[in-house]
């Protein structure tokens, strides 16, 4: 299966705005999140991160278009990385707008062409999901070098004053969160998941379960642990996870807390390809297109 081919599988949520905060909304897209910041009532700027599934490109600029009209496309969108199911209408979006598309430098081959992912991990979970993975799409989007811009290493984000980018590496080499400190608001990307990512029952009726990165695409656990403690010492209050109905609740900081305890114990897998390697191993490949 290629990038361009729609996948049928959605949840309940898809298509629902879920406006978090004045400036923040989360729109899913069948069974994955996107995120828009800026507030449709002032001045239009607006930020989109992450660019859904594929076939996706015309639900979210409808959506978009409704949201903060069809007159103001974004600054720039940004990339938490470049998994099937958040840039699956990148392409199409970026040469609609015209606008630069703002990745992590580790994550910029599979933006451009260069580098696919390495096979999913059908035996990390028992879920029907887990085991469908086996025919997601790993192979890259192929923006033009000079479309991808790779983030500022002071950990500013260009076109967002306000916030911050965090390299949360685990489940990609250069996957990003973003934090507003102001209210403590996070964008986990696929670090964070509200939903068990691995089972279709789950996903379709997107029953709330803090969880870490879905485990079928997650290669380096031992990272992985290492990023969801850098952000659960953030102390969120607000959550968009990359999977599941986002969070905002005071109780939010101290069950981030407890999946961070507790991550090598419940999150990690038992067995699977990927159980004990890290990125750093050399039978973790990853193969160039």
């Amino acid at each position: 299966m290629d990038m361009n081919t729609f996948i049928p599988v959605t949840s309940v949520t898809s298509g629902k705005n879920f406006p978090v905060t004045t400036d923040v909304f989360c729109l899913p897209i069948q069974i994955v999140n996107i995120a828009a910041i800026g507030n449709p009532k002032e001045d239009k700027q607006w930020v989109l991160v992450d660019a859904g599934m594929p076939k996706s490109a015309d639900t979210i600029l409808k959506a978009l278009e409704k949201h903060f009209g069809g007159e103001h496309p974004p600054k720039c969108i940004i990339i938490t990385h470049g998994h099937f199911d958040h840039v699956g209408g990148l392409e199409e979006l970026a040469k609609r707008w015209n606008v630069p598309v703002y990745c992590h430098p580790e994550e910029m081959p599979y933006l451009t062409g260069i580098r696919q992912y390495p096979p999913p991990d059908t035996g990390a979970d028992s879920g029907l999901v887990a085991k469908m993975s086996r025919i997601f799409p790993r192979d890259p989007v192929n923006l033009g070098p000079s479309d991808v811009v790779t983030l500022p290493p002071d950990g500013s984000i260009p076109e967002l004053p306000g916030w911050k980018w965090i390299h949360t590496p685990g489940h990609t080499p250069g996957h990003i969160s973003l934090f507003r400190e102001s209210d403590r608001f996070l964008i986990a990307g696929d670090l964070i998941s509200n939903v068990k990512q691995e089972s279709l029952i789950s996903v379709v009726l997107q029953s709330e379960e803090l969880h870490g990165p879905p485990s079928y695409f997650t290669p380096d656990w031992k990272t992985a642990w290492e990023s969801i403690k850098k952000l659960a010492a953030l102390r969120p209050h607000s959550l968009i996870p990359g999977h599941g109905r986002p969070i905002s609740d005071e109780k939010l900081a101290d069950e981030l807390q407890k999946l961070a305890d507790n991550f090598d114990k419940k999150e990690i897998p038992s067995s699977g390809m990927y159980a004990n390697m890290s990125f750093n191993d050399d039978n973790w490949i990853l193969a160039d297109v």
